[in-house]
């Protein structure tokens, strides 16, 4: 029986392990993201968390932010959902409990709006159950 296409919005350590890590993905998160029935999409939010982190050292590139950043949603060829008036309204609504993180906030509202999973590995994100976490 063939797999129902699914489509996975990347939280940002799984947008950078993937890229430059990818033995930290889970063997499911890696086969997920092979699959070729599978819409992986990011939110530029993990891009300013990729800025962010880069700033504080937590992160090395091997160029500047914002060219890794397009270079790898373009050569993996995942779409990038935008944040809009909708994300922000969900994202600040969200079913408690929800902790406080901007950033998380806006990828479980995407997620959520857009009706794809969340690939993450944030056992906070994961045990939320008010979006389909899968790692």
């Amino acid at each position: 029986m063939a797999r129902e296409s699914i489509a996975v919005v990347l939280d940002t350590c799984a947008i950078v392990w993937a890229v430059a890590e990818p033995k930290k993905l889970s063997q499911a998160a890696r086969k997920l993201l092979e699959a070729k029935d599978t819409e992986t999409f990011v939110s530029p939010i993990s891009c300013a968390e990729v800025a962010c982190a880069v700033a504080r050292k937590k992160l090395a590139l091997d160029r500047h932010w914002k060219f890794w950043f397009r270079h790898y949603v373009e050569s993996n060829g995942w779409g990038v959902l935008p944040i809009d008036l909708d994300i922000i309204e969900e994202a600040y609504a969200l079913p408690s409990p929800m902790h406080a993180d901007p950033a998380d906030r806006i990828l479980v509202a995407t997620a959520r709006l857009h009706d794809c999973a969340l690939l993450t590995a944030d056992r906070a994100l994961l045990a939320y159950p008010h979006v389909r976490a899968v790692w």
